[in-house]
């Protein structure tokens, strides 16, 4: 089943949906402020998890 809301900002989603896979899952968002912001946060994740490493 496809979700119809942004990962990211829970708005609705359209035809012009973005993947952007983030920790090893495909994602959809609304646009890609949202993509950026997954993107950014996910990067930090793993720096945090690095550095406790």
């Amino acid at each position: 089943m496809q979700e119809n809301t942004c990962a990211a900002c829970d708005c609705e989603l359209d035809a012009s949906r973005i993947a952007v896979k983030i920790g090893g899952k495909t994602v959809e968002v609304c646009c890609e402020e949202c993509a950026q912001a997954l993107r950014e946060a996910d990067a930090a994740i793993h720096v945090t998890q690095v550095s406790k490493g």
